[in-house]
């Protein structure tokens, strides 16, 4: 491009590429190309307006431009999707995020899922200043012309790692309000080429880009006319796009969106025929500077868009905040809230009129604005460019007023947090500002230089309180602005919530832990209030709902509940939660759902939501829908790892169902039926698994031995578990104790019999060893029979007894995590057949005998049986016995009794006996 506006500073440009590089080359060519990117620019018919973004510059910049020009139609760079929720914005109190989110994808990767996109907006921001002009201005059309939300995820490759930036803040409450969302921002402006990053940041002397940005632009930007802004910003723009090294990707995606952005321009020109002076396109300086084929109203159309994927987003607005932003997009912590002071001196010291939303939160009321000026034909750019670089900066005079008052301020936040400050510490803060914007080359010090000077003078060697002197100072400065959705702009979901939740009389908007007190005896119609809370603490994260005196079980009725409630805090998580449903007893019907028909799904996974849908939705019919479901999954699985989570819940139900249901449901009478037969299969295999641990084996036969009187009553044989313990033959030794028990259990090893095997053991010298491993195995059959505690506590005192410390003391740590592991159920039943067994007062300790050590009682000798047969008085009073006999349909006659007494007292007497001492001693 040769000739124009600027030729004279071409020449220039020449000149110094001959001096600086030893004649003209590459030099030359970059400085050339850089002022003919600006010239094309410029020189379009479509007013192009360059930004950058949460830029105070910009903003002005935008406010000023927009009364002066009065566009039609505004493009704006921002997802095209994103369109309709822009209105409700006027709803919230900035700043806020506009979000795309889908929680279910199809066309991409599943581990993708879900899928988020953010586009967070503030005041001071040149992005907001156009739509809320073109909003509340009648006539003017607002046209968002950036990719959809779909189309950022499918030019995306997830396989890069994305890169990390040294200026972005820690990760904290207030900085994770995006979560793990993708953010679009309009006008990303930083240097790409890090060593050219580098030396710009060496040579300002500062410490980090947003500091170099504000020193460098914001300030000699902020008092200039429209065409040197737009002409520098260009020049910035180019700058950084022609140095921008090599990532192949990143560049295709960034001409894309070019190419998209002005398909889209010029499709809503031919549509509307509307004129390209009477529109306004803002975007990005980078993408100002655009060299793509498609640039330009008069651009070539070969660009084909390619078509959305099946999956499908949600809008809605989120909660931002300043340190939201500054974590998404890389930007140093407290360099969005120093921008917003900025842009509020920048208003006091222009007296620009900004643009704000009617109705939004702390507005004030505006007059009706003017209908746009007729179009009129620009004049031709004039170079304000050359004037501009030529110029020397502008050093603004030390306000000490300002400088003063902030390290009165400073000193006055760190003592109320735990420092040691004194009015010594603000004069040193306010000297050593100045002397730091001196070392710097700057008159005036910056908000970034009184930090540093308060972090030096007032920091000492441990932070007393939670806040440290450089995030004193930030919020000093504005600090971290939260915004706020409004009711009007909440999805229905929490909307619903909110109205649900009314009777509380809280404000659970604000920000903050709240405490709810809910007397529901008193006040039956909080009931209602604790359902929605129990679901809330169900879906939302942790910390949104905490019960603090409370609990929900099968079958019981809450009296009273305490909650901690920050509703207000985790809004974005209740946003999101309406994306997926208009109740929220729909969307936890629908993660329940999920969850049970997943493909990794186990048994226990399932009963899981089925005792959420009965504790939370009170649905017989999800249950039983869902109780199927973990039938199916059941009889497919192939390992023990559940059964101990199976075992607990299929045993809350039956209670549950027992208690509160005239008939059991036929889905969990299958379960059981099924259960028996599925675990009498694999515990054959189970006893000798490797990857099946002790409590794994013992919670199946617990669940075989506590639901056997069920399983045989629906038709089950007992048969298949005696085959199965038979088929068992376990190398281990916790293992081999589980199946003595069993067989204990089962009536095929005696007692006697088995505290045999144990003193076997014990006198076994090469077994001594692994005694211990027996005894864990007797613990854990307390699972499964709770009736051999009493021979527990035997064993373990054995154990104690008669074991050398050697094997003792090593052992006592698995003892004691055993019981822990299963404290709720094993430890209770060992400690209360200890305190029966042993005695109770110290003093009876030494003659203590333990009850296996006394010996046998001789068998009592059991007198001759009178003659005769048959009971007389069954025989006298036989009516008891007939109406049984009918009842059970048995049909027979009475035989006469023998006078002869009963035959059990004749063998037994000894209750007799007792009984009559009695009455003799009376």
């Amino acid at each position: 491009m040769s000739g124009g506006t600027f030729e004279a500073l071409r020449g220039q440009l020449h000149e110094a590429a001959t001096a600086f590089a030893d004649g003209p080359g590459a030099l030359e060519g970059i400085l050339r190309g850089i002022v003919d990117d600006v010239e094309r620019a410029v020189r379009e018919p479509l007013e192009i307006f360059p930004v950058c973004h949460h830029s105070p510059a910009s903003a002005i910049a935008m406010a000023r431009r927009l009364r002066e020009k009065q566009p039609k139609v505004v493009y704006l760079e921002l997802c095209e999707d994103m369109a309709p929720l822009l209105t409700e914005l006027r709803n919230c109190r900035l700043p806020v995020a506009v979000q795309a989110f889908a929680s279910e994808v199809e066309g991409f990767p599943a581990d993708w899922s879900p899928l988020s996109v953010v586009a967070p907006i503030t005041e001071a921001s040149a992005e907001y200043q156009a739509i809320a002009y073109a909003l509340d201005t009648p006539g003017v059309e607002l046209v968002l012309v950036d990719r959809s939300s779909d189309h950022v995820f499918q030019w995306e490759i997830r396989d890069e790692p994305t890169p990390s930036d040294s200026d972005a803040p820690a990760a904290g409450e207030e900085s994770a309000l995006h979560g793990d969302a993708v953010g679009v921002e309009i006008g990303d402006l930083r240097p790409r080429f890090a060593e050219l990053e580098e030396h710009l940041l060496r040579h300002g002397r500062v410490r980090h880009w947003s500091e170099w940005w504000h020193q460098y632009v914001e300030l000699p930007l902020g008092d200039s006319d429209h065409d040197t802004y737009r002409q520098v910003m260009l020049l910035i723009g180019s700058l950084f796009r022609r140095l921008a090294p090599g990532a192949e990707h990143r560049v295709r995606v960034d001409e894309d969106r070019e190419r998209h952005m002005w398909t889209r321009m010029r499709e809503h020109l031919a549509a509307t025929g509307t004129d390209p002076a009477d529109c306004l396109y803002v975007c990005g300086a980078f993408h100002a500077a655009s060299r793509v084929a498609e640039f330009g109203v008069h651009g070539s159309d070969t660009f084909t868009i390619s078509p959305p994927s099946g999956t499908t987003w949600r809008h809605g607005l989120i909660p931002s905040s300043h340190a939201a932003i500054e974590a998404q997009f890389g930007l140093a912590a407290g360099s969005v809230s120093i921008a917003a002071t900025e842009w509020a001196k920048n208003l006091k010291r222009t007296r620009v009129r900004p643009y704000r939303l009617a109705g939004q939160a702390g507005a004030k009321p505006k007059k009706s604005l003017a209908a746009p000026m007729p179009a009129t034909t620009p004049a031709p750019p004039a170079d304000k460019l050359t004037g501009f670089l030529q110029r020397p900066p502008v050093l603004d005079s030390l306000d000490e007023a300002e400088l003063l008052g902030w390290s009165v301020e400073i000193v006055r936040a760190a003592r109320r947090n735990g420092y040691l400050a004194s009015t010594a510490d603000a004069i040193a803060v306010f000297e050593t500002s100045i002397l730091l914007a001196g070392m710097r080359d700057r008159a005036k010090p910056t908000p970034y230089d009184f930090q540093d000077a308060a972090v030096t003078c007032i920091e000492k060697d441990r932070m007393p309180g939670r806040r440290d002197v450089g995030r004193l100072v930030e919020i000093m400065m504005g600090g971290d602005r939260v915004g706020q959705v409004g009711y009007d702009a909440l999805p229905p979901l929490a909307r619903d919530v909110h109205d649900r939740l009314a009777p509380l009389n809280l404000k659970l908007q604000q920000r903050g832990v709240q405490r709810a007190l809910l007397d529901i005896a008193a006040q039956p119609e909080l009931a209602h209030c604790s359902d929605v809370l129990w679901m809330l603490r169900r879906l939302l994260p942790e910390g949104a709902a905490r019960p603090i005196m409370g609990d929900r079980s099968l079958g019981e009725r809450p009296i009273q509940e305490s909650w901690d409630l920050s509703l207000g805090t985790h809004q974005r998580s209740l946003i999101e939660l309406g994306y997926e449903g208009v109740s929220i007893e729909q969307v936890l019907e629908q993660r329940l759902r999920r969850t049970a028909y997943a493909q990794q799904a186990t048994a226990a996974t399932v009963l899981a939501t089925v005792e959420d849908a009965i504790l939370y939705l009170r649905s017989r019919r999800l249950a039983d829908e869902l109780g199927t479901r973990a039938l199916e999954v059941l009889a497919a699985e192939r390992s023990v790892d559940g059964a101990p989570e199976v075992l607990g819940r299929v045993r809350r139900l039956l209670a549950y169902y027992r208690t509160g249901e005239p008939v059991l449901p036929s889905w969990i009478e299958s379960f059981v039926k099924t259960g028996y037969a599925h675990y009498c299969t694999l515990l054959p295999t189970a006893f000798t698994d490797e990857d099946a641990t002790v409590r794994q084996v013992a919670a199946m036969l617990g669940f075989l031995f506590s639901m056997e009187s069920l399983a045989l009553s629906l038709g089950c044989d007992r048969t298949q578990l005696e085959l199965a313990l038979a088929q068992s033959h376990p190398a281990d030794p916790a293992r081999t104790a589980l199946l003595w028990a069993a067989q204990t259990h089962l009536g095929t090893l005696p007692r006697t019999a088995l505290r045999e095997r144990c003193d076997e053991l014990l006198a076994n010298p090469l077994v001594v060893p692994a005694y211990p491993r027996y005894l864990s195995g007797f613990v854990h059959a307390l699972e499964p029979v709770p009736a051999l505690a009493d021979f527990v506590v035997e064993a373990v005192s054995n154990a104690f007894a008669r074991l050398p410390d050697r094997v003792l003391l090593p052992w006592l740590p698995t003892l004691i995590t055993t019981l822990r592991a299963g404290g709720t159920e094993l430890a209770p039943l060992i400690v209360r057949e200890a305190g029966r067994i042993f005695p109770a007062r110290l003093a009876e300790l030494d003659t203590w005998v333990p009850p296996w050590r006394l010996p046998e009682a001789p068998p009592l000798a059991i007198p001759s049986a009178h003659s005769g047969g048959g009971v007389a008085l069954l025989a006298t009073h036989p009516a008891t016995c007939d109406a049984l006999a009918g009842l059970l349909g048995c049909e027979g006659s009475w035989e006469t009794a023998e006078p002869g007494g009963a035959e059990l007292l004749t063998r037994h007497p000894g209750t007799a006996r007792a009984l009559e001492a009695l009455l003799a001693v009376s």
